[in-house]
């Protein structure tokens, strides 16, 4: 599978079964595939960001965080597909490929994000790593850990 930046995604449960994080979303709800998720590349990590519909659950929380800070950088509120769609910046976590269920598909076409929100979505997500780096914190999943064990199954995987 050619996996591209700005291009969504579904993930395994396997992968949500083997990280075992509290601060990750859950991957089913009332028997759906879901969510699913922007995916940036980066090496042989891959980015997730989960997309969400429940637009009114998180645009009071955009509107706390603009009042209190000035800016919200960990939730974006954008039209994906035509719809109004929360982008979870606050949820990503790092993955590998095999763990891609598949790509999101509609009309026999992987979706891809535009490239005005696909930049978007990079430079607020640069700004949060940059953040975490001098201390500050805003990811929910324990990105670092998830991020080791990662590697290390890349590591494993190139040993054999």
């Amino acid at each position: 599978m050619q996996v591209q930046t700005g291009y969504l995604y579904h993930i395994k449960d396997e992968f949500f079964d083997k990280i075992n994080d509290k601060g990750s979303m859950i991957n089913h709800e009332n028997g759906r595939t879901r969510p699913t998720y922007f995916t940036i590349k980066d090496k042989d990590i891959l980015w997730f960001i989960p997309l969400s519909s429940k637009v009114s659950k998180y645009k009071p929380i955009i509107e706390q965080k603009i009042q209190k800070y000035g800016s919200c950088k960990s939730i974006m509120i954008r039209e994906i597909v035509n719809r109004e769609t929360a982008i979870l910046l606050q949820n990503a976590f790092p993955t590998l490929e095999k763990y891609i269920d598949h790509p999101h598909i509609i009309n026999g076409a992987p979706v891809k994000v535009s490239d005005n929100i696909k930049s978007e979505i990079l430079d607020n997500f640069n700004s949060l790593l940059a953040l975490k780096k001098q201390g500050t914190n805003l990811f929910f999943p324990d990105i670092d850990a998830i991020k080791e064990k990662m590697l290390e199954e890349l590591k494993e995987g190139c040993k054999k």
